[in-house]
């Protein structure tokens, strides 16, 4: 996969590194995010792209914050904000040839944040060439996070730097499975199908939060996640730590995952056996591709004759 790329992907960076990364994150989140959390007025909410679709001054603030850091540490980084994105979405066509793209969703979850509910993460996530490399899904409230890079072992770190090494579950058949899946982010005429699947798992709901419905299939508290809205800042960091917590990434159409793909669906799961089970109950989300067309004889012909009229 790698050979068309202009170098060998591996993971970026040193030890050193991922802890001014994390305290420069803890930091955004104790100056920009907490002190916000619940004290947000009217004047300070606002929409993007619908009213379901927020930001707020803490989105702003923490990104501008986070953003200055990793300037200085990686001076030459590519940087995607998702509010900068927003108001100049092109940046992101740059991710594809970035040899090294930071990627942050500063409050991952902005309606939760802006409702009052401790359902909310900042995401950070490095990108090389497009492929997801690095992964920080932080939580704010308790003061911990999941990290994983694509050279080792996913890990929760706890306050105290207590560690966990993260196993996704075992998953089984689909009637035991817990997942989420995102039902208001589907097609109109896709939403009755996605709904009527629910009574086919044991558990079937949905965060508003990709960080923590990543961070709960990684962790083994859920079976998997599906989603149908992909962008940068999102996704990656999670299929990262999903990926070397044991299980598997991939487009529902069966593609592979990239961190600039803008379209489609996405499904992780906990292993490759149980992406699959959820894969065929879903498999109606996945356009059917075209026919192809081709210029061969029809049914009674042959090579240079014409076709038989049998009703002449």
């Amino acid at each position: 996969m790698t050979d068309s790329l202009p170098m060998p992907i591996t993971a970026p960076l040193t030890n050193a590194q991922r802890t001014q990364l994390i305290n420069l994150v803890r930091r955004a989140a104790k100056a920009e995010i907490l002190p916000r959390f619940r004290q947000l007025g009217s004047h300070q909410i606002d929409t993007k792209s619908g009213p379901q679709d927020l930001v707020t001054e803490a989105d702003k603030a923490a990104e501008a914050m986070i953003t200055r850091g990793i300037q200085v540490m990686f001076p030459h980084a590519l940087i995607v904000g998702e509010e900068h994105a927003s108001a100049n979405p092109e940046i992101v066509d740059q991710i594809a040839e970035a040899e090294l793209c930071f990627t942050i969703d500063p409050v991952d979850g902005t309606w939760n944040y802006a409702h009052g509910l401790a359902v909310f993460g900042v995401i950070v996530s490095i990108l090389r060439f497009g492929q997801p490399v690095f992964g920080l899904l932080y939580d704010p409230i308790l003061n911990d996070f999941v990290i994983a890079d694509n050279e080792t072992d996913a890990e929760l770190v706890l306050p105290r730097r207590i560690r966990r090494k993260l196993n996704t579950s075992e998953g089984g058949p689909v009637e035991e499975l817990k997942g989420f899946f995102p039902l208001n982010l589907v097609p109109e005429d896709k939403k009755q199908q996605l709904a009527a699947t629910m009574p086919r798992f044991a558990r079937a709901s949905m965060l508003r939060c990709a960080c923590h419905e990543m961070r709960m299939v990684a962790q083994g508290q859920m079976d998997f996640a599906l989603f149908a809205k992909l962008t940068p800042w999102d996704q990656p960091a999670g299929v990262v730590a999903i990926r070397q917590a044991g299980g598997h990434v991939a487009m529902l159409d069966g593609s592979e995952y990239r961190g600039d793909v803008k379209s489609g669906y996405l499904l992780a799961a906990c292993n490759v056996e149980t992406w699959g089970r959820v894969r065929d109950v879903f498999d109606f989300l996945v356009e059917a591709p075209e026919p192809e067309t081709t210029d061969a004889p029809e049914k009674n012909s042959f090579p240079g004759e014409e076709a038989v009229d049998n009703d002449a």
